[in-house]
């Protein structure tokens, strides 16, 4: 079969600190926090009352009444990031061959709002089953991957991947995979979630998973701080339009990166916990190097999953450690989620747009409020902390580690770069 190398041509943002690719990469850079107070509902009675929300997001800006009634939230961010995406990519949809373009979309959750309303509804009535006809297609975790394929006509593959925080990356390595084995040209993948609802803030602060720093939220996400507490929710999208190389240049497109492969693995542990030795962690990302047919030499940066949980920081660095050797101490190594908060399954998504904009620029984003160090976390690490830190970035790997044990890391390249 010829060499159908995979790049990346297009990419959409959408996220507590931008609601557009340009305004995300430059908060990005800035290191600046979207953490802030909850407005979507009163949470004074919950234990956390702050995230990371979209601002100034209207969906009558995108849609009309009638159409954004049908679709969730995490739906309509959904398309919100593929139209610019599109736009980014310069995809002229009449020429293009949608037999042979598809759609593979992440979402941990789905329609959660959604679903809470509904039941809401229902629990609040008088017993008779009303319910709205567009509850289960507005709800089902699949159906902003069906509203992409329906919107642009794309024909060719179409599903959505569920698997926790590491959904949207699976969604862009089965992508990459389909392009490779010949089923695609091109795909639109990435990810979306809305769980800033009620029955999402109580359900993670109720496993203490997330911080309840409510005097200082700005500060409240801190990976691989000592005092951190938790993650922060966050909300939103991310896009990438993934083609052939040789279907890109047919078209004169601009190439971002290249995407050199990936890896997966499974903690096999704790339905929430990681590993405490970072086992499942080290062994995606061993798998991630080899089928990308590079060394842990050959990598620049990596984003990583820091989400400021106690245990998880201590358990990736351990492992990145193990992976990489004395090669680790001349990485670049940030959590963005810092700023962006932790997305859940759109995490992937946001966080490989964030690899692709450090290889762009040569700069590696920042992981903000840093102000103790962790005794209990490698000191040999740079986490580049609360500066971005100009420097070659080559290779880029990004890591997402999910509820359930499930693990997905992606490797992206400058695309002028060989080994």
């Amino acid at each position: 079969m010829e060499s159908r190398r995979v790049v990346i041509t297009g990419m959409g943002a959408l996220t507590a600190i931008g609601n557009t690719l340009e305004s995300f990469d430059k908060a990005l850079m800035a290191g600046r926090s979207g953490a802030a107070p909850i407005t979507r509902f009163d949470a004074e009675r919950f234990k956390t009352r702050f995230a990371c929300e979209i601002k100034g997001f209207d969906s009558d800006d995108y849609f009309d009444a009638k159409e954004a009634r049908k679709m969730d939230a995490y739906s309509q961010y959904a398309l919100v990031v593929a139209d610019e995406a599109v736009r980014d990519a310069g995809l002229d949809l009449e020429r293009l061959d949608k037999e042979r373009a598809g759609v593979i979309w992440g979402s941990g959750i789905g329609g959660l709002q959604t679903f809470q309303d509904e039941v809401a509804k229902y629990a609040r009535g008088d017993g008779r089953p009303r319910f709205s006809p567009f509850f289960v297609p507005k709800m089902i975790a699949d159906i902003a991957a069906g509203y992409l394929s329906i919107r642009y006509g794309f024909c060719g593959p179409n599903f959505a991947t569920v698997s926790a925080c590491a959904s949207s990356t699976n969604a862009i390595l089965d992508a990459y995979t389909y392009i490779r084995a010949g089923y695609a040209d091109l795909f639109m993948t990435g990810g979306s979630e809305a769980p800033v609802t009620e029955c999402g803030l109580g359900g993670f602060s109720s496993m203490r998973a997330i911080s309840a720093r409510n005097d200082d939220p700005e500060t409240a996400s801190r990976p691989f701080d000592r005092d951190r507490d938790g993650f922060v929710i966050g909300e939103g999208a991310a896009a990438l339009v993934l083609e052939t190389e040789a279907h890109a240049r047919a078209r004169g497109a601009r190439i971002y990166a290249e995407i050199l492969g990936g890896g997966m693995s499974a903690d096999a542990h704790h339905i929430t916990a990681p590993h405490p030795e970072g086992v499942g962690a080290e062994k995606v990302m061993r798998n991630a190097l080899y089928f990308s047919g590079i060394q842990p030499r050959d990598v620049d940066y990596i984003n990583a999953h820091g989400t400021a949980t106690p245990l998880g920081d201590i358990s990736e660095a351990l492992a990145i450690r193990r992976v990489f050797g004395a090669q680790a101490d001349r990485l670049n190594i940030s959590s963005t989620k810092s700023m962006t908060g932790h997305l859940l399954g759109a995490a992937g998504a946001v966080e490989a747009v964030a690899c692709v904009l450090a290889i762009h620029h040569q700069q590696v984003p920042p992981t903000i409020n840093h102000f103790t160090d962790d005794e209990r976390i490698d000191a040999g690490l740079n986490f580049t902390f609360n500066q971005a830190q100009e420097r070659v970035v080559n290779v880029a790997l990004s890591n997402t580690f999910g509820f359930g044990g499930h693990n997905a890391s992606i490797i992206l390249q400058r695309p002028d770069f060989g080994h």
